[in-house]
């Protein structure tokens, strides 16, 4: 057992927090803000070079920098700050030392290792297979070993992890069942070790194939288990990111799901049936069955957007009977209009929700119907989707809980206050443009992953309606906006560690003491369960939803006559 001198207590919230692993959501914290702004800065490049008047870089450039924005934004930044995640709901929410420290800084300098590895090489400009690295495309051998290093250290930092919890039930730091934004937290690790054994099944024979010692990976066979990481590992966001809604919400309004066996059951749903819905990404290739492709994108994912429903009926529910508790009972919306909107955490968390519901959610299900998916698979309704998700849902969500763990973990005062109250809003109406836009040129038919669409000095040319290059215009003003949103987000944390003041310390805690009294380190349903204004929202989602299915349909009826 850990002695007294590696905790801490939080002035502000009663947390106990064991130092080791404070210092390991800072440096993991620190590195994926790092990433995150170089992500973004191919994003923007790669933006502003789909934008017929600006064509930014030439095709060469265009290809190396979509694929270094993929791999920088879907899984280093992303993943580094769920590594902080997974160490917060276990020793911090827990109270109790973290499992194997060395362990997880060895975890944590592979998944360094293997970003810049991949990085530099992708620079090197020999492996610019983009974030789907298809095959029989072929990228330099240190390109496929840098992901599978990566890989290898997230393993890692999920074993510590999951070491930690066993550590809190043996020792007895919490009482009953670990509080849910903990079991968020298992369900993100769970699905973890399942991504990340699926892209082992698959990059190891890949990086053999690249230095010759395998002599053919079979294409299909290659997407099929590949995406079983690619996908999943957007699954882990999104249990991640659901997670840090119910922190924010226990955090700042001290609420409590309205139920926390519907809640949990809900993420159990996710752990059974959300990487299904990886299939959708091959529902035009032809060597799998209808009836495969029609059970994972159909009855069994449903299970998954059901639990993604529940989430989003749950969170704002929580928000709302907490609020009408403390007496904001005035027609449906009061608890809303008198929500904290000039907090970031909080506004960024609710535009995350909504967005994700709108932008991703929806578009989700479209991509998952295997007839419609026919005429949306290689368009830029893919990457408008994708944006929706993994930008305007897990990394403004991620954005927003930073402004908690700033104060709380790094014990600094937030530095530009006005500017960190409308970072939120500034990246959220940059990135709902990105998606939607994206989605709006590609249901015009606008390819993916073309360099140009003009085609200019090609042999044969294909002009696009008017209106498409409008989208890509206006897709690369967004991209701009949201690039702002973004710098805003670095300069206002990057400053604050920096230079901003530094918060009072409590003495540290006697290993004895008693476990965090916080709603976020506690279980427990809402008492309060009467949240009208939440389920009129739910109706206008469950409207919307409705109305675009049925709106796509009507796109591929048009598609008919060419038959």
């Amino acid at each position: 057992m850990a002695n007294d001198t590696q905790f801490r207590t939080c002035p502000d919230t009663g947390l106990k927090i064991h130092l080791p692993a404070e210092k390991l959501i800072k440096t993991n914290a620190v590195v994926a803000v790092v990433f995150l702004l170089v992500g973004g800065l191919f994003g923007l490049s790669v933006a502003l070079t789909r934008w017929p008047a600006v064509h930014f870089l030439p095709a060469d450039w265009f290809y190396l920098a979509l694929t270094a924005h993929g791999l920088d934004v879907l899984l280093v930044w992303i993943i580094f700050f769920e590594m902080a995640i997974l160490y917060f709901a276990s020793a911090i929410l827990l109270g109790c030392r973290l499992a194997a420290p060395k362990l997880a800084w060895v975890g944590f300098w592979l998944m360094l290792v293997g970003a810049v590895m991949t990085n530099v090489v992708v620079l090197m400009g020999e492996s610019s297979v983009m974030f789907t690295s298809y095959v029989p495309m072929q990228a330099d051998p240190l390109f496929y070993l840098g992901i599978i290093l990566f890989a290898v250290g997230a393993l890692l930092c999920c074993c510590c992890f999951f070491g930690t919890l066993v550590i809190a039930k043996n020792e007895k730091t919490y009482e009953g069942s670990v509080p849910l934004v903990t079991f968020g937290a298992i369900t993100a690790a769970i699905i973890a070790v399942f991504t990340i054994a699926s892209g082992a099944i698959i990059l190891i024979p890949t990086l053999m194939w690249s230095v010759g010692l395998v002599s053919y990976i079979d294409p299909l066979m290659y997407k099929v288990v590949w995406w079983a990481m690619g996908h999943s590992s957007q699954q882990i966001n999104v249990s991640a990111h659901v997670a840090v809604w119910y922190l924010i919400a226990a955090v700042i309004f001290g609420a409590k799901p309205l139920s926390e066996k519907v809640s949990r059951t809900a993420f159990l749903l996710y752990i059974l049936f959300l990487q299904l819905g990886s299939v959708h990404h091959l529902l035009v290739e032809p060597g799998l069955s209808s009836e495969y492709k029609i059970f994972n994108t159909s009855y069994a994912m449903y299970l998954a957007v059901l639990a993604s429903m529940i989430h989003g009926l749950t969170v704002p529910g929580s928000i709302e009977a907490a609020q009408r508790e403390k007496g904001f009972n005035k027609g449906l919306f009061e608890w809303l209009r008198k929500a904290p909107w000039g907090n970031p955490a909080f506004s960024g968390m609710f535009l995350s929700l909504v967005m994700f519901g709108f932008l991703g959610g929806i578009t989700g299900v479209i991509l998952g119907t295997e007839q419609i998916n026919l005429i949306m698979h290689n368009t830029l309704y893919v990457p408008g989707h994708f944006h929706g998700t993994v930008v305007a849902g897990t990394t403004l969500a991620f954005m927003a809980v930073t402004y908690l763990l700033v104060p709380l973990i790094f014990r600094k005062e937030i530095l530009f206050p006005k500017m960190a109250q409308w970072q939120p809003y500034v990246f959220a109406i940059g990135v709902t443009g990105l998606s939607v836009f994206m989605m709006g040129a590609g249901t015009l038919g606008v390819p993916r992953r073309h360099w140009d669409i003009t085609f200019t000095d090609a042999a044969m040319s294909f002009d696009f309606p008017g209106a498409a290059y409008l989208m890509l215009g206006l897709n690369g003003v967004s991209a701009v906006v949201a690039s702002l949103g973004g710098a805003m987000f670095i300069i206002v944390v990057v400053g604050s560690l920096l230079f901003g003041k530094t918060k009072g310390e409590a003495a540290p805690a006697p290993a004895a003491e008693a476990p965090p009294t916080t709603a976020a380190a506690q279980y427990g349903s809402a008492a309060h369960l009467e949240v009208p204004g939440t389920f009129a929202l739910a109706m206008v989602f469950l409207v919307s939803f409705v109305l675009y299915y049925f709106v796509n349909w009507k796109y591929l009826a048009e598609t008919w006559g060419l038959s």
